[in-house]
């Protein structure tokens, strides 16, 4: 798969494996040769941001249930298996009902079991709010998001949120604006889940978008904007 570049935050970096800012986009339902979609009880669309914020298009995700909407990059092959990423998103409102309610964000995925998770979270009840955790599905160490009250997840407002997949280790590592959040990093024997070790699959597809895993939640439907998607051989940072 090749590099997309346009106008805007994505520039001719040869350490960019993927970049995609909707500027060269058409406004209406979001397609693109360099990546594909993946729906169910959702849509994704490239529109203009509001009025207010910053100038140029967005991708505009929203779901109604458990549905999902994600775009998908394909045919990766990072070096190392390891590799950084970066979104800016914006969250109407988290599920507040049922319980537990699991949300991702992020999902990377591959050769061998597992569906990893380095942006997602849940409602967490005793602690009245929804938080932010990594997580994984599927693999050898179960299911499991490890969410951190450190981390609360804030609706309504703009964040660049940063990742970094280091297969050396298996770690995962997250930022938000620019701000390390060690609690949030997971590796290959300090995770969620089964007494056992974390492993990365060789990944492939990288998915960006909104998927709530519980039926009738509230609110019954989801509102995310996304942009300046990137995921690179080297930081990508919040600054371009």
């Amino acid at each position: 798969m090749g590099h997309h570049h346009s106008r805007g935050t994505c520039t001719d970096d040869p350490a960019l494996l993927f970049c995609e800012d909707f500027e060269s986009l058409p406004p209406g339902e979001a397609g693109s040769p360099h990546w594909e979609t993946d729906t169910e009880n959702g849509t994704l669309t490239v529109e203009p941001h509001p009025a207010g914020h910053r100038a140029g298009q967005h991708l505009r995700v929203r779901t109604k249930g458990n549905g999902k909407a994600f775009l998908a990059v394909t045919d990766l092959a990072p070096p190392g298996n390891s590799f950084w990423g970066r979104v800016r998103l914006r969250v109407a409102a988290f599920p507040t009902a049922p319980d537990w309610a699991h949300w991702t964000m992020v999902e990377a995925t591959g050769r061998g079991p597992g569906y990893i998770r380095p942006l997602g979270g849940q409602y967490v009840p005793p602690a009245g709010k929804n938080l932010w955790g990594v997580g994984s599905d599927g693999g050898p160490t179960g299911d499991w998001t490890a969410w951190q009250e450190s981390a609360p997840a804030r609706a309504g407002v703009w964040s660049c949120v940063e990742w970094r997949m280091d297969a050396s280790d298996n770690r995962i590592e997250v930022w938000f604006d620019g701000e390390p959040q060690p609690d949030l990093t997971v590796d290959t024997r300090n995770h969620g889940g089964a007494e056992v070790d974390f492993v990365f699959p060789e990944f492939d597809t990288v998915k960006f978008g909104w998927q709530l895993y519980q039926g009738d939640p509230s609110p019954s439907g989801y509102d995310v904007r996304m942009d300046d998607l990137a995921l690179g051989t080297e930081r990508v940072g919040c600054e371009r």
